[in-house]
């Protein structure tokens, strides 16, 4: 006896009714839809450590992006399958088209059946959804919901397998024909796979049954199960068989392994084709016998009170009786999600949008992931990983996490060093964060997050090596010899002296001198320099030898300063604005690192540029800019009167008022307190915009409105006053305003507040 179990894919309904179903029939042989190269892997399933979800993976270890994941769920019908089969020790397989044909199939535009020509006069097919002709004849939105309502939310199993088969054999009826290659129609690449997969699960159950099982239930896709009722097909599903396989472009060997899921990779966003709405939600319809939507509605509360959120036991009573006032008024047996999600919108949240975001990822959604036994077969590059997180207590996690990572302490020091590894290696488990607040350069931020699909990165990744030391170094190596180009590279010294590695720095900087003793790419040389400021900073920190690095940074700092004035003479705008951040990022790599014959060499280099009428106005701008904050750090008032000689040359008549409006731009980026505190500077601006025509500012209007909107709010309230009192402001005030007798008083005040405790 052969029964047809037809399921939906991570359906808690279906899941149910099966394990009831099973309990029944009593099988002596189980055959589960999925991939049989596989099937070594189904015992690990009842292995202590085995948590879904959790999925099969599958791929080619010549080309590890050649892959394929088989997602479970506690709630998947065939996770019940299997650990029913497990548990009362009967043979489970899996039966599919097998993944080493599909994985290396090259389709061809003929249809799959030989002697079969095309048709050129057939019209091209629409795509046909059988479900949601059934939800549209129930009145129901769409097949989502229809199967939700009569599937999922059963309690008890009834005919409804008997029910399911003949459902789908009668919308397989009114589907396009899958058997219509055959008549001589042009298949597409799905009809094509969905025949031979059909062929291949008749082929594994006659193969079940000559061994000798009588009993044999077969688990599969609702869809799949009439194709299944009629299995003399013999020499038809051999020719689609052999017509199938010959498509295939090697007979490769698939390397297969289990790895852990989530949920966010369950749902339907994710882009999984079998994806479902609320993993979260059909969790709870797994776990919860009685009281469905009281207990959900608990669990919404304490989720939201665990955020802050006010919620009180009578909301949870509330938003219980809408669901279920709605339900009643549509008709339904139970409130389903919309009606849960409406009452919880709100009762819960008020009609805001934000809370129930919240809910959704957390609940609707979840953030659960799963776990595999270490008996999984594995690459040793995914052994060494483990065996890192383990060490360091970092454990991987679906939910986005931030880690603050003191570099003195050697445990932290040695996750920065992992996560730095990894990043190296493709595998972006960690996003470093830049760092706001004064915690000085011993710290890091990090933004963690695993995800599933870094089973593959890993894969492609212990290409190069069986450990994360061996396999970052030997890619580092490999990349510094084809790195042509002196940004790369100092990326690369950068990147290796965080992540220790500590054999690669030798051959890093012997290729980053030979590389910048052949470069005259000022640009280039500016862009290099930041990475390996970076590297002096926090070289004390990690304990690692920068001192030919510093060698490095040394002539790159003399080579800019040189080059520099010459290479921004005649410049376009593109090329201005590409010089101008450049010069930004070198002003900041120079501030870093704390030199004074490198922090003179540079003064002298913009002074040339904010001398030289050949050079851009942006440029000219942002290099007075720069002296003038230098200047007013250090009180220097005669530096402060040639900026002013500077500015007044810049918006002088004799300049065309577009450069005089980007030298405006340059040299006001990111802060108008230049003007603010130095009457000086507001007088030069403010005449030079009184002096252009109602044409010329109208033109220029757009420009000086982006310069001014970047500025602070206080900012742009202060400069407005300014404007306003006609250039009187009265916080700057000089030292001949001041009161002794009231400056006194304040001080008195001001040391009183400050002294210390008795």
């Amino acid at each position: 006896m052969i029964s047809l179990l037809g399921i939906r894919h991570h359906g808690p309904g279906s899941a149910r009714s099966l394990r009831a179903e099973l309990e029944k029939l009593r099988p002596d042989c189980i055959l589960v839809e999925g991939p049989p190269d596989a099937d070594a892997l189904i015992p690990l399933a009842a292995q202590v450590g085995m948590t879904p979800p959790v999925a099969l993976l599958l791929y080619l270890p010549d080309d590890p992006q050649r892959a394929v994941y088989y997602p479970f769920a506690e709630f998947s019908p065939e996770w019940q399958a299997i650990q029913y089969a497990l548990k009362n020790k009967l043979p489970v397989r899996f039966m599919d088209l097998p993944q080493k044909y599909q994985l290396t199939v090259e389709y061809a535009e003929a249809p799959i059946v030989p002697d079969a020509p095309p048709n050129p006069d057939e019209p091209a097919s629409t795509p046909f959804d059988p479900f949601s002709m059934i939800a549209t004849a129930a009145g129901y939105s769409d097949g989502e919901r229809w199967w939700e309502h009569f599937v999922e939310q059963r309690r008890e199993s009834g005919d409804v397998f008997l029910g399911v088969v003949e459902l789908m054999t009668a919308l397989r009826a009114e589907a396009p024909k899958l058997g219509d290659a055959v008549a001589g129609k042009t298949q597409s690449r799905d009809s094509q796979r969905e025949m031979a997969r059909e062929a291949s699960m008749r082929t594994i159950i006659r193969a079940a049954q000559a061994e000798g099982c009588r009993n044999i239930a077969v688990v599969c896709g609702a869809w799949h199960a009439p194709a299944l009722v009629d299995l003399d097909t013999v020499n038809a599903d051999e020719k689609l068989l052999s017509a199938y396989i010959r498509l295939s472009a090697s007979k490769p060997v698939v390397e297969s392994t289990w790895v852990p899921w989530t949920y966010d990779r369950l749902a339907q966003r994710s882009g999984y084709g079998a994806g479902i709405e609320s993993p979260g939600w059909y969790e709870h319809l797994w776990q919860t016998e009685t009281h469905i939507v009281e207990k959900w509605m608990v669990r919404v509360a304490q989720s939201m009170r665990a955020e802050d959120l006010g919620i009180s036991p009578a909301h949870a009573i509330e938003a219980t009786r809408l669901a279920e006032t709605l339900a009643a008024l549509r008709g339904r047996p139970l409130p389903g999600l919309p009606e849960l999600d409406e009452a919880m919108q709100s009762i819960f949240c008020f009609g805001d949008d934000a809370p129930m975001r919240l809910i959704r990822e957390n609940l609707i959604i979840g953030r659960r992931m799963g776990k595999v036994p270490v008996e999984a077969p594995t690459v040793p590059l995914q052994r060494d990983i483990a065996a890192a997180q383990k060490r360091t207590r970092l454990e991987p996690s679906a939910s986005p996490e931030t880690l603050d990572l003191d570099l003195r302490k050697p445990l932290l020091l040695e996750r920065s060093q992992l996560l730095h590894r990894l990043n190296l290696l493709g595998i972006p488990w960690g996003t470093l964060q830049t760092a706001r607040g004064a915690k000085g350069t011993f710290h890091e931020l990090w933004q963690v997050e695993w995800k599933p699909e870094f089973a593959i990165l890993i894969i492609e990744a212990s290409l190069w090596g069986n450990t994360v030391l061996e396999a970052a170094t030997h890619k580092v190596d490999t990349e510094a010899v084809q790195a042509s180009e002196l940004p790369t590279l100092t990326r690369l010294v950068e990147a290796a002296l965080l992540a220790d590695l500590a054999a690669s720095v030798p051959g890093l900087m012997t290729r980053l001198q030979q590389v910048a003793a052949a470069s005259a790419d000022i640009p280039h040389l500016m862009e290099a320099l930041p990475p390996l400021a970076n590297v002096l900073r926090y070289g004390n920190v990690r304990q690692t030898d920068t001192g030919m690095v510093r060698q490095v940074v040394d002539e790159l700092v003399a080579r800019i300063c040189i080059g520099l004035p010459p290479a921004c003479s005649a410049l376009d705008d593109d090329a201005a604005q590409a010089i101008f951040d450049q010069i930004n990022a070198v002003q900041d790599a120079i501030g870093i690192l704390q030199d004074e014959a490198h922090a003179l060499a540079w003064v002298r280099a913009l002074e040339q540029l904010a001398a030289q009428d050949v050079v851009h106005g942006l440029v000219r701008g942002r290099a007075c800019r720069l002296l003038f904050d230098r200047s007013d750090a250090q009180a220097g008032a005669g530096a402060d009167e040639e900026i002013a000689a500077h500015m007044s040359r810049a918006l002088s008549p004799g300049t065309p008022a577009a450069q005089s409006a980007v030298w405006v731009q340059g040299f006001l980026h990111g802060s108008g307190q230049a003007l603010i505190h130095h009457p000086r500077l507001w007088q030069l601006v403010d005449e030079w915009v009184l002096s252009l025509s109602d044409e010329l500012f109208t033109s220029l209007l757009p420009l000086l409105r982006r310069t001014f909107s970047v500025f602070p709010a206080p900012e742009r309230h202060q400069l407005g006053e300014l404007a306003k009192s006609g250039g009187r402001v009265a916080f700057a005030v000089g030292e001949s305003d001041l009161d002794p007798v009231r400056v006194e008083k304040a001080l008195a005040l001001v040391l009183r507040i400050l002294e210390p405790e008795k």
